[in-house]
């Protein structure tokens, strides 16, 4: 299999998981909720500084469906997330031909280019 089809392949079954899985996802708290719903010090919480944001607690503001909503809130966190991180591939990749190009402006010289 090419890299490009694995690529695709890979990014099929992730979005697949990311929305489909999360409409299985658990509606009951998470472990340090629970113990401090257990605890009685639930109510002392204060809500987050992202509490208003359009994907807080891993559901899409406007989306009345708990279930589409929680499958939309991970689509575009993969989304997100595969952005930033191949933006980033890619930003070092380019650096990196660069470093390799002899004629590259902005290259430093090293001691192995005087011998050239």
């Amino acid at each position: 299999m090419s890299g490009r089809r694995l690529a695709v392949v890979a990014l099929l079954v992730t979005l697949v998981l990311a929305g489909g899985l999360s409409f299985y996802a658990s509606s009951h708290p998470d472990g340090l909720e629970y113990v401090a719903e257990t605890t009685g010090f639930l109510d002392s919480a204060e809500d987050s500084a992202t509490a208003d944001s359009p994907l807080a607690d891993y559901q899409t503001r406007g989306v009345d469906d708990e279930r589409v909503s929680g499958g939309l809130a991970g689509l575009i966190g993969v989304t997100a997330v595969l952005g930033l991180s191949g933006g980033l591939f890619w930003a070092i990749r380019r650096r990196g031909d660069r470093a390799e190009d002899p004629d590259s402006p902005g290259r430093r010289s090293t001691s192995v280019d005087a011998g050239r």
